[in-house]
């Protein structure tokens, strides 16, 4: 089965892992700005991250036969270093009309402090000014059920955003449901410490059944799995879903969610 990933960090793996997805039905991915697992000092550091995202990795997938899209923002473990934030925030527009942009992410917080959400509503009003759909990134373990709460309420406070064009990633089963019910998209991650495995996953689309939801593997530096995706498709068939079902989650939502920005130009695998 053809997926998508909606969330994967590439520029942290190997080109055997653009190989081995291709294998494993991998047709497109989008790779949000993230941590680079040390806090950047400058601003040039990132516009050559940037760079790396908008010309680099897209030529890698390529080889492979994947499309590959990305966000750009200065992650939340970044955002304390306000002045930095605002400088990196600043030079983001240079990039928002590189072919592969979908929008502004991934933002969000990380522990829940008063500069990180300061730089999360000055991410929130460069989306506004521009007309970018969202990628949220909520806390980890014990920050998870406040942080996201603080981030729907943010975004709820703006009522000049389309939640529609909001993808609130890295749900669980405490914060799926709201999450949904402010009318935002909702992503899982399947992460072996962090998130969820794909058994959990598989409950909470049996649980939603499937509407407004996105899955993905989040894989980057940390211990992760650029595979996740088609462990839970087999977890779901397992369990005896539908291919539909499955395919809805895996492949047609990201599509649809995707398809809310300019430039997701996606081509589908030619079926003839």
């Amino acid at each position: 089965m053809d997926y998508i990933d909606p969330h994967i960090h590439m520029v942290s793996r190997t080109t055997d892992d653009y190989a081995t997805l291709a294998r494993m039905g991998c047709v497109a991915m989008s790779e949000p700005a993230f941590w680079a697992g040390y806090d950047r000092g400058s601003v040039d550091g990132f516009r050559d991250y940037f760079r790396q995202l908008t010309e680099t990795e897209p030529k890698r997938a390529a080889a492979y036969g994947i499309q590959h899209f990305t966000w750009l923002c200065i992650n939340a473990k970044e955002a304390e270093n306000v002045s930095l934030s605002r400088d990196v925030i600043a030079m983001i527009p240079e990039f928002l009309d590189a072919a592969n942009v979908l929008g502004i992410g991934e933002i969000g917080l990380n522990k829940n402090t008063r500069n990180e959400s300061i730089v999360f509503l000055e991410h929130l009003e460069l989306a506004i000014k521009h007309n970018q759909s969202i990628l949220i990134h909520t806390p980890h373990l014990e920050d998870k059920f406040q942080g996201t709460r603080m981030i729907l309420d943010m975004l709820s406070d703006d009522q000049r955003l389309d939640r529609d064009r909001v993808l609130v990633d890295h749900v669980e089963e405490h914060t799926i449901a709201e999450v949904l019910d402010r009318g935002f998209w909702a992503g899982m991650t399947l992460y072996p410490v962090t998130k969820c495995t794909p058994e959990r996953a598989a409950d909470m689309i049996e649980m939603t059944g499937g509407e407004r939801l996105l899955v993905n593997s989040a894989g980057d530096w940390g211990p992760s799995k650029p595979t996740a995706v088609p462990d839970l498709i087999f977890e779901l068939r397992r369990r005896g879903h539908r291919e539909s079902l499955i395919k809805k989650v895996v492949y047609d939502n990201p599509i649809e969610f995707f398809s809310k920005s300019p430039n997701f130009n996606f081509t589908p695998r030619d079926a003839s």
